[in-house]
């Protein structure tokens, strides 16, 4: 059961898309899905109101937002979405139960340096477990300076990027329709499923 956690303390990164979206993926390879939010905006969980009866499930995952327990059994793939500033106890209860953790992170100072901080932070609170961890470049331009300076600064990390993702409306329409780029016609997003496709693989390794 591969539990994977998104998380980055800086808010508006992008974190509750990219959770619902790998709900999303795991969802259309025939996953049983869970998600979870323990964000006080319960972006994620809004989502989930808002899916579809005739979509492919994805299950709410009761998620306490003072203490994270692992979720049941039964389970097969695990989603957590978490709020901004998340740190100390909390984020160590996420580490200590994930078996990947996603840090979505969007061109620019603030958000790169809140991303560097965390990183450094991260490989604490993970010590010697074995969590993968993995960088997701999100509403990226690659026409702007801003998106030279995230290259940059990914070059250096030592976590691995798993993904780059570009500004689209598509996110945001399909969003407010409790829906994934892998829940409409290829046609529509393929461009997007391709920059899904090392992300993907990335998933599909944790199973």
């Amino acid at each position: 059961m591969p539990i994977v956690a998104v998380a980055n303390p800086k808010g508006g990164v992008g974190k509750s898309t990219l959770a619902t979206n790998i709900a999303g993926y795991w969802a259309s390879q025939g996953h049983e899905v869970l998600l979870g939010d323990v964000d006080e905006q319960q972006s994620s969980r809004l989502w989930l109101g808002l899916r579809p009866k005739d979509a492919r499930p994805i299950q709410a995952w009761e998620v306490q937002r003072d203490f994270i327990v692992r979720p049941s059994r039964g389970a097969e793939h695990v989603v957590l979405d978490t709020p901004a500033g998340l740190g100390g106890l909390r984020m160590r209860e996420v580490a200590r139960l994930a078996d990947g953790i996603v840090i979505p992170l969007q061109p620019g100072v603030l958000d790169m340096h809140a991303t560097q901080t965390f990183l450094k932070q991260l490989t604490e609170w993970v010590g010697r477990r074995p969590v993968q961890l993995g960088l997701v470049g999100m509403r990226v331009d690659e026409r702007t300076l801003a998106a030279g300076q995230l290259q940059s600064f990914t070059d250096a990390a030592d976590v691995p990027v798993i993904g780059v993702l570009r500004s689209t409306q598509n996110y945001v329409q399909l969003a407010a329709r409790g829906l994934t780029v892998f829940d409409v016609a290829s046609s529509r997003v393929r461009r997007d499923l391709e920059q899904w496709e090392v992300l993907s693989g990335w998933l599909d390794a944790l199973s």
